[in-house]
């Protein structure tokens, strides 16, 4: 292939997702797929196949009712493809093909999943698969422990493991009419899913750090980084919402425990799985402000979840608390995070301000808000969207077909990285330039 004509690494993940998509969409448009043996219109089955691969779980139709077990089984497959990352199957292949791997897949992947190293990546890949399917496999059969009474077999079973790579993939699909509102009172099934959230959620890197502690005793910075604001999150989340939502927690007919087992829920599920156990719309305007937030920030790097990642918030956290302390450097844990690390993370959140502002800005012209509503009806699902969690206050059921495609750009961007699109359209393969202009300095606040 011509040099010129070769694709950068950016363009080859963001053109190999939307494939991925494209196949789903394909897939779902299928007679075969509807419930009704009618084909689903194309834009419906794209917006349902962008929600799956980005593990975002915004419908337009509903799951449960609309698509056949062919078409959940689709929506399944885009799920786990989209939480693990296609270049993982990518490298699976190539091992099972017996052909070697090589350093272009080596570099893919390692972007892919966030690795810092492309040595042993077949080695990696397979502790990842390894991992995933092992929290998968025993979340389905807690999971199933639940559900078998209700269900019974066959139906128990196939509900078990849709909803634990679901939870696990952060994705947020289910197979019922309201989510999970009708387990308000079972705290078993709350707990084993805000688990496989979780385990979804911290990111491959973290996981290989935990489980091979006991070998060198060690945790690299990410991890540390990581857990710390990932837990801080979690008992402010909870906090936050035992506050806000005091018409949910009190007076209601949950006891005490299921009112705090919910709110504990509340307090893992919007920062990318989307679940519920309460209509969204009954939030308070203060807790739907938080949620937003929570949405926002998502979850670690390399994980299944999507937003800014928590990462990024502790490193502007400890950059914010350093500069006001007079201190030169942003340090924690006897480790100062680099100028690359603080200003990737600055431009990464100053992008997303811009691109969140604009789509809302597009969406005020594009679509209808109900005379009851104010703006941040579009908001709190231009968030959701972005974040990967797929919460609404009801914009997303009636999007118009314009609404629909900018919800899939903001679906994609968030799981497939708002710098890695970026980059694939921006980047160029012009060297840098050999010279640097004079530095600076401008008044700032």
């Amino acid at each position: 292939m011509n040099s010129k004509t070769r694709l950068a690494l950016p363009q080859i993940l963001t053109l190999g997702f939307l494939i991925i998509i494209l196949v789903g969409t394909f897939l779902l448009s299928l007679p075969i797929s509807s419930k009704s043996g009618h084909m689903t219109s194309y834009i419906n089955a794209f917006f349902t196949a962008t929600s799956a691969t980005c593990v975002t779980g915004m419908t337009v139709v509903n799951t449960a009712l609309h698509w056949s077990i062919f078409g959940k089984i689709v929506i399944l497959m885009l799920v786990e493809i989209g939480g693990l990352g296609f270049m993982t199957f990518a490298v699976l292949l190539f091992v099972f093909m017996r052909r070697k791997v090589d350093l272009t897949t080596q570099l893919l992947t390692q972007q892919s999943l966030n690795l810092q190293s492309f040595a042993n990546t077949s080695t990696v890949v397979f502790l990842v698969v390894r991992i995933s399917l092992a929290i998968q496999v025993l979340g389905t059969g807690l999971i199933f422990i639940d559900f078998y009474p209700r269900y019974g077999l066959v139906k128990g079973l196939g509900y078990s493991i849709f909803h634990s790579i679901s939870a696990f993939c952060n994705a947020g699909f289910d197979l019922f009419d309201n989510s999970l509102v009708r387990f308000q009172t079972d705290p078993y099934l709350l707990f084993v899913l805000t688990i496989l959230i979780i385990s979804g959620s911290l990111g491959f890197l973290v996981w290989k750090d935990i489980l091979f502690y006991h070998e060198d005793h060690r945790l690299s910075l990410h991890t540390k980084l990581a857990l710390t604001t990932y837990l801080g999150i979690i008992v402010i989340s909870f906090v936050v919402y035992m506050l806000t939502e005091r018409n949910f927690s009190e007076g209601s007919h949950l006891t005490i425990f299921q009112r705090i087992m919910n709110t504990w829920f509340l307090s893992v599920t919007p920062r990318t799985a989307g679940f519920y156990t309460f209509p969204v719309t009954h939030i308070s305007l203060g807790g739907a402000f938080f949620t937003m937030i929570l949405m926002l920030i998502g979850g670690t790097p390399g994980s299944t979840a999507g937003g800014i990642k928590t990462t990024t918030v502790g490193i502007l956290l400890i950059r914010v608390w350093a500069t006001l302390r007079g201190k030169r450097d942003a340090t924690f844990w006897g480790r100062r995070f680099s100028d690359d690390n603080v200003t990737r993370s600055l431009s990464l959140v100053f992008l997303v301000a811009v691109v969140l502002s604009i789509a809302t800005l597009i969406l005020t012209f594009t679509e209808t808000i109900p005379k009851s509503e104010g703006l941040e009806y579009i908001m709190f699902d231009v968030v959701s969207a972005f974040g990967t969690t797929g919460f609404s206050l009801g914009l997303v059921a009636h999007l118009s077909v314009i609404g629909k495609l900018i919800f899939a750009v903001l679906m994609f961007m968030g799981r497939v990285g708002i710098f890695t699109v970026m980059y694939s359209l921006l980047t160029s393969k012009r060297p840098e330039d050999a010279f640097r202009y004079p530095e600076e300095n401008v008044m700032i606040g």
